[in-house]
């Protein structure tokens, strides 16, 4: 056959089959686009700082930042010093600190959660509402003065019988605060804690439907995290995994599955000394809520240590290599995000993020620029691969741990690029790997 000739194609079956497979697979092929929508392509923090609602001040965030910085100056106060105490390379040391000590002057926090449960306890229903009233002013104004944290917002008490009350108007006070104050702020986030049933997930639904239509708000405008803090989250007493039914149950409004460690822990039993993010239980419930989190946009957050970097600096050195090893491990593992609970955690979160994503830049960059080229290497990505690799580099510019300029060098690319590997259509992934 001559090199301009087309090969002659048969086949044997009629166009129909084709169609009646398709309308057979219409549902399906709508079931898939509405449960499994993808990453919603927008930031995610490294992290969520915890602060009472009586502690919660106007100046919170600079004195976190203040506080961490301090905490180098005594414990760590130059890169070589940070180095030895993490084990970071000759390379990664002066790169990495002077990251963090950048990050903790520009956005130490990058996720504020003021919180009304645990954190606050039961407290008078006049003094909770002065509270919560309160955090909506300072949030407000935060958000007009440009000092706030990229994301903020409350944690309400759960949605048990003995709490729900409190916890509704608590929400009702806040958020009703924000909207007088000129309304809701982009970054807005709110977290419903000790979820046990879909129902309650259902409840906080209705709530927020209530709320937007008492404003004219967009419906759908206000989503929330769900906490998994109990063994009923992870398995119902059916055997089916009740978190991905509270995903359901979330009507799309789902933002993100928090791990709560000692809650969780406790439930199974596992004693006071062993609680933490690296037990196997602890493992355990992640993975599920992780399986159940996939393809949904909702996105999964380890939980926090107990062990405080405060005390001589050799408590302090042991403090932060613990923090900074649990957060390597649970970058390693898909959880982006985590609890930070005292400002002297915050130089060691950013130091294990900063390292992660520069210890890899350099092989991923590469990795990307030649699939996005379809030259050659020693490693034959997929599609899904490049999906990753785009991902990964989108998160280091967020938090930042990479510079733009940097990754264009090294990758040719651009960020709406990469944006356009790490959130590729439904179809794309499965057209392009054929």
């Amino acid at each position: 056959m001559g090199h301009g000739q087309q090969e002659q194609v048969a086949t044997s079956l009629a166009g129909a089959v084709s169609e009646e497979i398709s309308a057979s697979l219409a549902p399906v092929d709508a079931e898939l686009e509405r449960r499994y929508p993808g990453d919603p392509g927008t930031r995610q923090p490294v992290h969520t700082v915890y602060v009472p609602g009586d502690v919660f001040a106007a100046d919170t965030i600079r004195s976190w930042g203040d506080q961490a910085l301090a905490a180098l100056d005594e414990h760590a106060p130059d890169a070589a010093a940070f180095a030895r105490v993490l084990g970071l390379s000759d390379e990664l040391a002066e790169p990495v600190y002077s990251r963090v000590r950048a990050k903790l002057e520009r956005e130490p926090i990058e996720d504020l959660r003021i919180d009304f449960e645990d954190g606050y306890g039961p407290r008078p229903d006049a003094e909770e509402d002065q509270a919560a009233a309160r955090a909506a002013r300072l949030v407000a104004e935060a958000y007009a003065k440009d000092t706030a944290a990229p994301y903020m917002g409350i944690r309400m008490k759960c949605m048990e019988a003995p709490v729900r009350d409190r916890g509704i108007r608590t929400l009702d006070v806040f958020l009703t605060g924000l909207m007088e104050a000129g309304g809701l702020p982009g970054g807005l986030v709110l977290t419903l804690p000790k979820v046990t049933y879909p129902e309650q997930v259902t409840a906080m639904v209705r709530l927020l439907e209530a709320f937007e239509k008492a404003h004219g708000l967009q419906p759908g405008r206000l989503g929330f995290e769900i906490q998994i803090e109990t063994s009923q989250s992870i398995l119902a007493a059916d055997g089916t995994a009740t978190v991905a039914r509270m995903i359901q149950a979330a009507e799309g409004r789902a933002t993100g599955l928090h791990y709560g460690t000692f809650d969780y822990s406790a439930c199974l039993g596992v004693s006071a000394a062993y609680q933490a993010s690296d037990h196997p239980a602890a493992d355990h419930a992640k993975a599920v809520m992780q399986v159940a989190a996939a393809g949904t946009g909702v996105r999964v957050s380890d939980g926090s240590t107990n062990v405080l970097p405060v005390g001589p600096t050799e408590k302090v050195h042991d403090a932060w290599r613990l923090h900074y090893g649990l957060t390597r491990r649970a970058l390693a593992r898909a959880y982006y995000q985590g609890w930070d609970m005292h400002p002297g955690h915050i130089p060691t979160r950013y130091a294990a993020v900063f390292a992660f994503y520069r210890e890899g830049f350099e092989q991923a960059a590469a990795r990307l620029s030649r699939y996005a080229s379809r030259t050659g290497g020693d490693v034959m990505d997929e599609p899904a691969t490049a999906k990753a690799l785009g991902g990964y580099l989108l998160r280091g510019l967020d938090c930042g741990a990479l510079d733009i300029a940097e990754v264009a060098r090294l990758t040719g690319l651009t960020r709406a690029d990469l944006e356009g590997f790490a959130a590729p259509r439904r179809g794309d992934l499965t057209a392009s790997a054929q």
